[in-house]
């Protein structure tokens, strides 16, 4: 079995979640004279690739410690909704299962394409990233319980729609273009479609359940779409930790990685190594030739 890249850099220009603290590095001694180089970095929990905690929004829920190891890592399943869902769209189960087969238990990670706009990315755009991506309504939050899965991950800010947050507070020109948008597809503003009775329903209603979710995740995320793989989440042993930063990673066959990399020997790359840009068109063709061989 062979690892590829689920995370996104994390440095001092990664984006933390809006108005959560930043990561912030410095250096407390130096090799000369100290004989070592030491650094301290202070941040927030949710700042680049990394998995909220059931007690983010469930008090009497699990730390980070606290969440097993078969937990974190076991078969899951990556699913391409770029094709479905754009700028404030709602995506739904059946685009997922129209896609892949999501079994029971199983880890499922979104790719809606949106870390092509992550920070690290040529084409980064901050705003579009974190308040502009698509997310789902209370249908999807059902049927993640009724599939017992164990938890999600999403290639962008988070795993709640953002204006089913209070984002939509905070960005009133972005708020009314989603507005203007809901009304043209849905026939309802906004704040009827998503009303204060399912804000932030991801988080409210499934950390309850034990099912939480990995956010901002990318890296070469692009060459397992609408396939299956081992998945692992790898946050700090954190005690009373709501929260964590983490490295996320899926493991192939050999045989299969070796395939993979030629793929991205193929594609533009970012600075940092991870494939990059929205034109790797031949990827996404590939994984809608799967998603349509198995219907």
């Amino acid at each position: 079995m062979r690892p590829i890249e689920l995370s996104i850099p994390l440095g001092i220009g990664t984006p933390a979640w809006p108005t959560y603290e930043p990561l912030q590095m410095k250096y407390f001694k130096r090799l000369a004279p100290n004989g070592a180089n030491g650094q301290i970095l202070t941040h927030s929990n949710h700042v680049g690739t990394h998995i909220d905690g059931e007690i983010h929004f469930h008090t009497p829920g699990k730390d980070i410690a606290s969440l097993e190891l078969d937990y974190l890592m076991h078969e899951g399943v990556v699913v391409d909704l770029s094709d479905a869902a754009g700028d404030y769209d709602v995506y739904t189960s059946r685009m997922v299962e129209e896609r892949v087969e999501v079994r029971e238990g199983d880890i499922l990670v979104l790719h809606t394409g949106y870390h092509h706009f992550g920070w690290d990315q040529p084409g980064a755009d901050e705003i579009r990233y974190m308040v502009k991506h698509p997310g789902p309504d209370r249908e999807f939050a059902e049927w993640c319980r009724n599939k017992k899965l164990r938890w999600l991950g999403v290639d962008c800010g988070s795993a709640d729609h953002p204006m089913n947050t209070i984002i939509r507070n905070w960005m009133p020109r972005q708020a009314k273009e989603a507005d203007a948008h809901f009304r043209k597809k849905h026939g309802k503003p906004l704040d009827e479609f998503f009303d204060d009775s399912k804000y932030q329903l991801m988080h409210l209603e499934l950390f309850n359940h034990g099912i939480v979710h990995a956010e901002c995740l990318g890296g070469d995320i692009d060459l397992l779409l609408n396939r299956r793989a081992l998945i692992g989440a790898f946050p700090w042993r954190l005690v009373d930790g709501e929260s964590c930063i983490c490295r996320i990673l899926a493991f192939v066959d050999d045989d299969l990685h070796a395939e993979l990399m030629k793929k991205k020997a193929k594609a533009k790359l970012t600075r940092f190594g991870d494939i990059a840009g929205i034109l790797n068109e031949w990827l996404h063709e590939e994984a809608r030739v799967r998603s349509a061989g198995r219907r």
